[in-house]
């Protein structure tokens, strides 16, 4: 818990807990992160997890907040995990938590019992389509967010997902998309590149920012796409950036494509808006996708950028006016939305612009707190001023 600051005039303060995995990196990991800068002082807030661990923990301490951890230990099925959700009740009602609100599935099946048990209000964040999960797992998480006092989803997709298929009442759902710090990030893109990128020879380059840990992310579409411009006669590099265990199995298909001088696996960095100002365009060709940061943040370097027609990716993206949309798994098209940004420089830097003007317009962090701020007021019963 952070040093409490005293509420302003008027204010009420409610007692608001974060509650995620963990903190390695990722994008939820970061809009709670932004969530604890950016919340008005009035609030008395705390932060679990179930695993005090990632390389986000030192950015956290630094805010001030030292996490509880609950730890699952394994297996949702082992009894640790009703010692948990009771130890989790009493800690709700020892520290006087008025609303707590939970970011991910496996949280979630603490949280919720642990707050009707307690008589906490609870919020459940739904930030994807529930793509990773089988039947009995998506059952499971559309029961638990029926139970909730509030869900917040950062997609309209995501929104009637949740209505529509799992049954939440529409008047119990709020789409808040994420939030991106402009100044943060440009000042991050002009801080220039932190490791070098390879060489090449000044061709135009296509900049891909996903995990390499699950399929859905369709790296493969990509190569496929590289390989489609190349026997047209065009080059465009590709920098992907990000790694897991599929990565050794990408880079054998680029090999067998004979991609491999064109696609540049970069592994995990840490200086990607650089790494924007590097590019031509972006690129996300997932198969499913939640809200992405990849997208919002090549969306805010003023790149035009290629995604696929799932999820929350038409959010963000107008067909011909913020980017191109293609259908996902299909890398001819994807070669052909390549081909129209490399074939007309003038309307791709429209569409660049128009996408930095949306994002400043549409995606702020200031945007994204004080939506969250006055969701939290409402479900937890407060009047802030």
């Amino acid at each position: 818990m952070r040093p409490e600051k005293a509420a302003g005039q008027g204010e009420k303060p409610i007692r608001l807990m974060q509650f995620t995995r963990s903190f390695h990196i990722g994008g939820t990991e970061v809009q709670v992160l932004e969530l604890l800068r950016g919340l008005p002082q009035s609030y008395r807030l705390q932060v679990s997890v179930l695993q005090d661990a990632g390389p986000l923990v030192g950015t956290l301490r630094d805010l001030g907040f030292k996490p509880e951890e609950f730890p699952l230990n394994g297996s949702l099925m082992r009894p640790n995990t009703a010692w948990q959700i009771l130890r989790l009740a009493r800690w709700f009602k020892q520290q006087r938590i008025s609303l707590v609100h939970v970011h991910d599935f496996y949280s979630t099946m603490l949280v919720v019992p642990a707050a009707k048990l307690a008589g906490t209000k609870v919020i459940v964040g739904r930030l994807d389509l529930a793509h990773w999960h089988g039947p009995a797992k998506r059952a499971v998480h559309a029961g638990f967010s029926r139970l909730a006092d509030h869900v917040v989803a950062n997609a309209e997709a995501i929104r009637r997902m949740l209505v529509e298929e799992e049954g939440v009442p529409a008047s119990r759902v709020s789409v808040i998309h994420n939030g991106l710090d402009l100044p943060r990030f440009d000042a991050r893109m002009q801080e220039g590149l932190l490791q070098p990128v390879p060489e090449t020879g000044g061709a135009p380059v296509v900049l891909h920012v996903a995990n390499m840990n699950h399929p859905v992310k369709r790296q493969e579409d990509l190569l496929q796409a590289l390989r489609l411009l190349r026997q047209e006669g065009l080059t465009l590099h590709a920098f992907l950036v990000g790694d897991g265990p599929r990565r050794a199995d990408l880079e054998k298909q680029a090999a067998e494509m004979g991609v491999s001088d064109i696609a540049h696996f970069l592994g995990h960095r840490i200086d990607v808006p650089a790494l924007y100002a590097r590019a031509t365009m972006g690129v996300l060709c997932s198969s499913a996708e939640g809200m992405s940061n990849a997208v919002m943040e090549g969306m805010a370097a003023g790149l035009p950028m290629v995604v696929t027609s799932v999820g929350a990716n038409t959010d963000l993206i107008v067909d011909g006016e913020r980017g191109l949309v293609v259908p996902p798994e299909d890398p001819a098209r994807l070669c052909q939305a390549f081909r129209r940004i490399l074939s007309d420089p003038g309307h791709a830097q429209q569409m660049g612009k128009a996408a930095r003007a949306f994002v400043q317009k549409e995606l702020s962090l200031e945007r994204m707190v004080q939506r969250h701020h006055a969701l939290y007021q409402s479900v937890a019963g407060s009047s802030l001023n």
